[in-house]
């Protein structure tokens, strides 16, 4: 990938993470944080609803279903990775229940919500 097309990426990439964290607060979430970055790993976007703590994992694919398929073992591990860093990081969240979703974005403007779309593995 030429260097042009990675920045194009990077952007497209902050763009539907703003996106995704606009429309989970229109759907009442409180967002913590966009772009968490942890030697674990980067957290797209983290936020509250209720006593939940949700991790979310932003993809942009040219459909939907290969966006949801874009999230693979390796990212679901290392989101979880870098939620324990945020955990460890922010005590005061210890106690809330932790979840991993999922928004995903496709052209022109389709785009849906997974929310509890894995399990964390112990």
């Amino acid at each position: 990938m030429a260097k042009s097309e990675k920045i194009k990426a990077y952007e497209r990439g902050a763009r539907l993470e703003k996106f995704a964290a606009l429309y989970l607060q229109i759907k009442g979430y409180k967002i913590l944080k966009v772009r968490y970055k942890t030697p674990g790993g980067e957290i797209d976007v983290v936020a509250r609803r209720k006593n939940a703590l949700v991790f979310v994992e932003v993809k942009g694919r040219k459909d939907v279903s290969s966006a949801l398929e874009s999230v693979t073992v390796r990212n679901r591990l290392r989101v979880e990775s870098a939620a324990r860093f945020f955990i460890a990081a922010h005590p005061q969240f210890s106690g809330f229940d932790m979840r991993f979703d999922v928004v995903v974005f496709a052209p022109p403007f389709s785009f849906r919500h997974l929310d509890n779309a894995w399990r964390a593995r112990s």
